[in-house]
């Protein structure tokens, strides 16, 4: 994988860069700080309060680094809510490049949880008391799956990179694959992911996005009668 480099964000934490598509995998004004204001914030801590007393399931698409999981795993450990998190990554990275994420320093990880966050890269499961994790290596759209989800992390590479996956029929799957009231969560507010979304009739909301952004996406599956 000689076309991903380690970068150093402004949060000191890294990200990847990904040489032949001219990309990173987080934004370079803070890694950490992305996916906690976008994924945690609005998308996990958003669905506790709509969902207060049940499992909660969570799809991403783009695994990644694993750090939006690493992250959700050790929030959870404070809320200690029962998480089944499904994450699908078509092209995992080699363990060479995971043991160079310095997100144990940053996040002062302890022994178990460092071993944790290596072993979703490595076997591609984790289960522990509260937290159940699986990587599935195969593209989004072709993946027949077999339960629903109550928050959907779209942490794909942006449109002009990756166009395929940001089309009306993804969001239309991903719309099926959502539980009433559930939510996908994004870092991109670009217009014509706007208009991609309505189209779907999920309720779009505009945020204030994470540093260096000036807006992120929340998008909900309201009751079908409130159509």
């Amino acid at each position: 994988m000689k076309h991903l480099q380690i970068l150093t964000t402004k949060d000191n934490s890294v990200t990847i860069y990904n040489t032949e598509l001219n990309e990173t995998y987080h934004s370079v004004h803070g890694a950490v700080q992305e996916s906690l204001h976008v994924f945690i914030k609005n998308g996990l801590h958003y669905a506790i309060q709509q969902f207060p007393d049940k499992e909660l399931s969570i799809l991403e698409i783009g695994f990644g680094t694993g750090l939006n999981a690493l992250l959700t795993l050790l929030e959870n450990e404070k809320l200690s809510r029962k998480i089944n998190y499904t994450s699908t990554e078509p092209f995992p990275l080699s363990m060479e490049i995971v043991k160079e994420l310095n997100y144990g320093q940053v996040l002062n990880l302890n022994g178990t949880q460092g071993n944790q966050f290596i072993e979703m890269h490595k076997s591609r499961k984790l289960l522990t008391e509260n937290f159940n994790f699986e990587l599935i290596t195969t593209e989004f759209m072709s993946i027949d799956f077999t339960t629903s989800f109550d928050i959907i992390y779209f942490d794909a590479f942006a449109p002009e990179k990756q166009a395929n996956l940001w089309t009306k029929e993804v969001f239309e799957k991903c719309k099926t694959l959502l539980n009433t009231n559930g939510l996908i969560v994004t870092y991109c507010a670009k217009g014509e992911v706007k208009r991609t979304i309505k189209a779907c009739n999920l309720k779009l909301e505009t945020l204030a996005g994470p540093p260096g952004k000036r807006e992120m996406i929340r998008a909900i599956k309201s009751n079908p009668s409130s159509y």
